[in-house]
C-alpha cells in the first residue's frame, strides 16, 4: 500500500476513534433525552438519531436503518476508491478521508445501536440547530473542502485555458 494512501486512511481512522470515543464517553455520562448546558449557547445532549442528516427520514418504520447502512457501506468502498486515485493530491483526499471517518462512525452506531448518537446542541434566541456529533462535523469539514478543491480546480482550468 502506498505510503500517502495509509496516511489518508489513518486520518480515517483517527475520526472515526474520535467519533466513537466522545460518543462512548457522553453515551456514559448522560441518559438518553438529558443536557448539560455548557455555556448560554450550547448543550451536551444525548439523542438517537434513526435517520439522516437533520433527522430525514427518521420517523419511518426502521427499514431507514438497513437503507442507510447500505448506501454508507457502498460510499465508503468509493471513497476509497477516489482517494486512491487522488493520492498524492492534498486537499481533495484530506476532504474524503474525513468524509470517510465520519461516515463509517455513524456506520458503526446504525449497525451497533439502529440510530446514530448526537451529542453537540447549538442553539439562541429559543432556536437550535439540529444536535450532531464528531463524525458529522468530519463530514462537513470534508465536503467543503472537497468543494473548495474543486472550484480552486475549475478557477484554475479557466485561467490556463484564458492564458492559451
Amino acid at each position: 500500500m502506498n505510503a500517502r494512501l495509509a496516511g489518508w486512511l489513518a486520518l480515517s481512522a483517527f475520526v472515526v476513534g474520535a467519533d466513537q470515543l466522545t460518543k462512548y464517553l457522553i453515551s456514559n455520562w448522560l441518559s438518553y433525552g438529558q443536557s448539560w448546558s455548557v455555556t448560554s449557547f450550547f448543550d451536551l445532549v444525548l439523542v438517537y438519531n434513526p435517520g439522516a442528516a437533520f433527522s430525514f427520514l427518521a420517523d419511518h418504520d426502521g427499514w431507514q436503518r438497513w437503507f442507510f447502512i447500505i448506501l454508507t457501506s457502498s460510499v465508503s468502498v468509493w471513497l476509497v476508491m477516489l482517494m486512491r486515485r487522488h493520492v498524492a493530491e492534498v486537499v481533495l483526499p484530506l476532504g474524503i478521508a474525513l468524509i470517510l471517518g465520519g461516515a463509517i462512525g455513524n456506520l458503526i452506531d446504525r449497525v451497533l445501536l439502529g440510530a446514530v448518537v448526537d451529542f453537540l446542541y447549538f442553539h439562541a434566541g429559543g432556536r437550535g440547530f439540529p444536535a450532531f456529533n464528531v463524525a458529522d462535523s468530519a463530514i462537513t469539514a470534508g465536503v467543503v473542502l472537497m468543494l473548495a478543491d474543486q472550484f480552486g480546480l475549475a478557477a484554475r482550468t479557466a485561467r490556463a485555458e484564458t492564458e492559451s
